[in-house]
């Protein structure tokens, strides 16, 4: 009996930290709160509306799978025929005309939710109408990009997506990094480097 409560008072006494004073004050979002659209900023309503890929196609990206805008950024190092230039050209125009008209239509989702959102608020049913409406518009616009990330390799060498992989980054150059036990002049012989 004594021993609980000693126990209770020991208890009592011992400071319980305050969770709110613990946690990060920082303000993550301050400043946003000013913005028309609150879920865009500038930036991401300009590249919206010039039909940039606005990261949507990372998985390809990253994976070997070329965009054609940076193909095309590219195309000098890269030696890309003419016919291959036509190509990813024409690619690039349409994937642009159908990235612009669906960026458009999830600026206007993500403003109308935004707007919903003065005052009260939407009803359960709104709401649901309008995430889906914005969801819709930024998924169709992911697949715009991605596609056309998916259809590139069938336009160019498997020497010319390893060396994309290489001035993007995402590799390194077999010409600066002679493996261990390789003649570095046969190693870059073999791998074309000059």
């Amino acid at each position: 009996m004594i021993a609980t409560r000693l126990i209770a008072v020991i208890v009592s006494l011992t400071p319980i930290p305050n969770l709110a004073l613990a946690q990060d004050h920082s303000q993550p979002y301050a400043g946003q709160e000013t913005r028309s659209i609150k879920s865009l900023s500038d930036a991401d309503i300009q590249e919206l509306r010039q039909g940039g890929g606005w990261g949507l196609a990372l998985p390809a990206e990253l994976n070997g799978k070329p965009g054609p805008a940076h193909l095309l950024e590219h195309s000098a190092e890269l030696e890309l025929s003419a016919e291959q230039i036509a190509a990813i050209e024409k690619m690039f125009a349409d994937m642009r005309q159908e990235a612009i008209s669906t960026g458009e239509r999830l600026i206007a989702a993500e403003a109308a939710l935004s707007t919903a959102f003065e005052g009260d608020g939407p009803d359960a049913g709104q709401l649901a109408e309008l995430v889906q409406a914005a969801e819709a518009a930024r998924s169709e616009l992911r697949l715009v990009h991605l596609s056309r990330h998916l259809a590139t390799p069938s336009i160019l060498t498997r020497e010319q997506i390893d060396k994309y992989q290489v001035l993007r980054g995402y590799a390194e150059d077999p010409c600066d990094v002679v493996p261990e036990g390789h003649d570095a002049t046969m190693w870059k012989e073999h791998n074309g480097c000059g």
